[in-house]
C-alpha cells in the first residue's frame, strides 16, 4: 500500500491508542462514541502501509459514505484512493483503490458484493471490523461470512463503543473475527459452557457469567478502552421533559391491547418475544396509531403537536435534531416539519431513504437545513453531529445502549455547547417504564422479562394492568 500523510493531529489519548496496538497484529479499540475511533484506525494504517497492500473496512451499509468522508477528512488521500462497494460492483471490475469500504449487511444479502470482498482478502490485506457489535452474533449470516473471509488476513481490527450490549455473550465472536487464540475457545458452545448460566426456565436467557476476570485478562493485551469522562472535556447534558396525556381513543385501543394480553397471560408463557410485541403495541398506541391484523388504524394524539411546541421554544437560528424510533413517525414529523418551516429546512435520514441519498440530506443539515429528523436504527450509529445542541427525542427505543449511541451523536468531539435533550412523553403510560428502565441502563424487555419469572400468574396480570 503506497505511503499516505494524515491532515490532523492525534488527540493525547489516540497517540496512546495507537502505542498500545501497533506492537499486535490484531486490535480491538473499545473506544466511546465520539472519541475518534476513525481517526485512531487510520493512523494504525499509516504505520503500517509497507506491510499490507490494502485495507477492508466493513462497516455498516448505513455510515459507508461517513467512513469515505473520514478517510479524506484525515488523509491526503484522493477519491480515487477510496472504493465505497455499491450495486454495481462485480469481482470483475473492482477498481484499483487504497481503502475499500464494504456493508456489513451486504455480506449477508448479496452474494455479488461477497464474492467481491472475497477478491480483495489475502495475506497482506488489514481488515477493519467497524461498529463491531453488529456482528455480535455468533449465528448470524453476515457474522460467519466476514469471519471466514477474514481468517487469512495478518492484521485485523474491530472497533466499537458498545462491545457487550446485551451481556458477556456478545464478545464471543467480535474476538474470534479477531484470533480464536484470544479467548481459547473454538465454539460458542465451548465458551458459553465456562463463562454463561442460563435459566432453566427460559431458554436462551441468560441469568450470570462466570470467570469474568479470566476474559478481561485473556483480551486486556490486545484491548485499547476509553470512556469520554476519560479523555475529552465534553460540556455535558441536560435532560427536560414535555409531557401530554392520552386522548380517550388512544386510551380505548390502550386498554384494548392490555385485556388481550391479559387473556394471553393464563395460556401462553410471557418470552422475550411477546413482551417485545406487547410492548411494541402499546408505545404505537401512544405514538398515534394502532396495527390492527395488518390494518393501520390513525389515532388522535397529542405527541405530534407537543413536539411542535416544543420546537417553536427554541430560538429561530437554532439547528435541531429529532430522534424518532418508528418509520411512520419520521413521515409524520417531517411533513409536520416541512409544513411549518418549508422543505427545504428539513432533512431526513431513515430506512426509506437510499443509503447513497443519506450522505447528501446530512450534508444538507450541516449546511443549509435547520432540521434533522432520524430514526435511531438508521442514524444512531457513525454520525456526527455536533451543528446541532438542541436534541427533541420524539419517542425512545427499549434498549439503554441504543438510546446512548443515539445522544452521542451531538456528544462528541467538536460539540462545543451543552447538549440539551427533550424527551416527548405520554404521562401514565408505557413510556414511564422505557425512561425507568433506560435511566438504570437496562432493557425494558429483559427487566420485564425478569419481574415475570419472578411472580406467579396472578401476579403478571397485576404487571400487565400497571403499563
Amino acid at each position: 500500500m503506497k505511503a499516505f500523510e494524515t491532515t490532523t493531529e492525534l488527540m493525547q489519548h489516540q497517540v496512546d491508542a495507537v502505542n498500545k496496538s501497533l506492537p499486535s497484529r490484531i486490535n480491538a479499540l473499545l473506544m466511546d462514541p465520539g472519541t475518534g475511533k476513525s481517526r485512531t484506525i487510520i493512523e494504525l494504517v499509516k504505520y503500517r502501509h509497507k506491510k499490507i497492500d490494502r485495507v477492508v473496512w466493513f462497516c455498516p451499509v448505513s455510515l459507508k459514505l461517513t467512513v469515505r468522508g473520514e478517510i479524506l477528512k484525515h488523509t491526503y488521500c484522493s477519491a480515487e484512493d477510496i472504493c465505497v462497494f455499491d450495486d454495481k460492483i462485480t469481482g470483475g471490475n473492482i477498481p484499483e483503490a487504497m481503502w475499500y469500504v464494504v456493508g456489513i449487511e451486504s455480506m449477508s444479502q448479496s452474494a455479488r458484493e461477497l464474492f467481491a470482498a472475497h477478491q480483495l482478502i489475502t495475506d497482506r490485506t488489514m481488515a477493519i471490523l467497524d461498529e463491531s457489535q453488529y456482528c455480535k452474533n455468533n449465528y448470524a449470516l453476515r457474522a460467519i461470512r466476514i469471519i471466514n473471509l477474514c481468517r487469512d488476513t495478518r492484521y485485523r481490527a474491530i472497533m466499537t463503543g458498545t462491545l457487550l450490549s446485551n451481556g458477556i455473550k456478545d464478545m464471543f465472536s467480535q474476538f474470534y473475527f479477531l484470533s480464536p487464540k484470544i479467548l481459547g475457545y473454538q465454539s460458542f458452545w465451548s465458551f458459553a459452557a465456562n463463562h454463561i448460566e442460563y435459566s432453566d426456565k427460559y431458554p436462551g436467557q441468560v441469568v450470570r457469567a462466570h470467570n469474568v476476570e479470566y476474559l478481561a485478562a485473556k483480551i486486556k493485551p490486545y484491548t485499547y478502552q476509553i470512556t469520554k469522562e476519560e479523555c475529552l472535556n465534553l460540556p455535558g447534558r441536560m435532560y427536560k421533559t414535555a409531557y401530554f396525556d392520552m386522548t380517550d381513543e388512544q386510551r380505548f385501543y390502550y386498554d384494548s391491547i392490555k385485556n388481550d394480553y391479559l387473556d394471553l397471560a393464563d395460556t401462553a408463557t410471557f418470552d422475550r418475544y411477546i413482551i417485545f410485541r406487547m410492548f411494541s403495541a402499546l408505545q404505537q398506541v401512544v405514538c398515534g396509531y394502532h396495527n390492527r391484523k395488518g390494518r393501520v388504524i390513525h389515532l388522535n394524539h397529542r405527541r405530534l403537536q407537543t413536539l411542535m411546541d416544543s420546537i417553536q421554544r427554541e430560538p429561530d437560528n437554532e439547528k435541531i435534531i429529532v430522534w424518532a424510533k418508528y418509520q411512520r413517525d419520521i413521515e409524520m414529523i417531517s411533513t409536520e416539519l416541512k409544513t411549518a418551516y418549508g422543505d427545504d429546512q428539513v432533512a431526513v435520514y431513515y430506512g426509506k431513504v437510499a443509503p447513497k441519498n443519506r450522505k447528501s440530506e446530512e450534508e444538507r443539515f450541516k449546511s443549509s437545513a435547520r432540521f434533522f429528523v432520524a430514526t435511531a436504527a438508521t442514524g444512531g450509529h457513525g454520525l456526527t453531529l455536533v451543528e446541532s445542541h438542541i436534541v427533541k427525542v420524539y419517542n425512545r427505543t427499549f434498549k439503554y445502549a441504543e438510546n446512548e449511541q443515539m445522544e452521542d451523536r451531538v456528544c462528541r468531539i467538536g460539540q462545543m455547547k451543552k447538549a440539551m435533550f427533550e424527551d416527548i412523553h405520554c404521562v401514565q403510560s408505557i413510556d414511564d417504564r422505557i425512561w425507568k428502565s433506560i435511566c438504570r441502563k437496562g432493557d425494558i424487555v429483559q427487566d420485564f422479562r425478569a419481574e415475570v419469572e419472578k411472580v406467579k400468574k396472578e401476579r403478571l396480570k397485576e404487571l400487565i394492568k400497571a403499563l
